[in-house]
């Protein structure tokens, strides 16, 4: 028996430490050191311990720039605040744009499917009998997201506890349990999973890359904010893999 793997477009940031996200505290940082992805490799390669001082210069330098074109008092409309992230990120590859939301609550999550994408990828498995198996044995995990049909629930509770602390325990409340988990795969192919963190209301999400057109990050902008309900939305901010924070107006 064989693992089925396909991949989905998500992201799942690393919680602050501060429980609300404001004009500074929401800037990037280098996200997990154990799975890269290939725009923390990108970073990596100037960032070698010859030219580590150099990279903390020329990176300031870049930053303070772009910092300077925000005012970070004003709440920007969306389409001024996308054009804005989009003259601001100064990376050299294809960041992302991100958004960053203060919610009004804990315990918040869902899925919604962007019209555009995400242009980033993750990996999703069918839960099988080899999985638990294979986990059982090593608890190293290569997947992001996990589906499962209900009577593979109670053999999943053998790895509960490598499954939960990561959030990967299948949920119906994020449609990854189903009489058909091939048919959720296709579901969950075109979709985006979001949830606030742990300990404090904020939700981390991409909603594109920095050269996506414009009219297709406001629409997944939209899609995003839509899903997770405006009125559990206290404030919101877009940015760039790297660059600074535009607090955006919720209309």
């Amino acid at each position: 028996e064989s693992l089925k793997i396909e991949k989905i477009d998500v992201l799942d940031s690393e919680p602050l430490k501060s429980g609300k996200l404001d004009q500074d505290t929401s800037e990037s940082k280098i996200p997990d050191q154990e799975n890269p992805s290939s725009e923390v490799q990108e970073i990596k390669k100037h960032k070698t311990k010859k030219t580590e001082g150099k990279y903390h210069f020329e990176s300031g330098k870049k930053y303070t720039a772009a910092k300077s074109l925000v005012d970070k008092k004003k709440l920007y409309p969306l389409s001024e605040a996308i054009e804005l992230v989009k003259k601001t990120s100064y990376s050299k590859f294809d960041g992302s744009v991100e958004v960053h939301v203060n919610a009004t609550e804990k315990n918040l999550r869902g899925n919604v499917t962007l019209p555009h994408g995400t242009g980033k990828t993750v990996r999703i498995v069918v839960a099988t009998d080899l999985l638990i198996n294979q986990l059982t044995s090593n608890a190293k995990v290569d997947f992001d997201v996990l589906v499962a049909s209900p009577e593979m629930m109670p053999k999943l509770a053998k790895i509960a506890k490598i499954l939960g602390p990561k959030g990967l325990m299948p949920n119906p409340k994020t449609n990854t349990i189903g009489e058909n988990p091939e048919e959720l795969v296709k579901i969950l192919s075109g979709s985006l999973s979001w949830k606030t963190q742990p300990d404090f209301p904020i939700i981390h999400a991409v909603i594109g890359k920095v050269s996506f057109e414009s009219k297709k990050l406001e629409e997944n902008f939209a899609a995003l904010t839509k899903s997770i309900g405006k009125d559990k939305i206290d404030s919101v901010f877009l940015k760039a893999t790297m660059g600074p924070s535009v607090r955006v107006t919720i209309s």
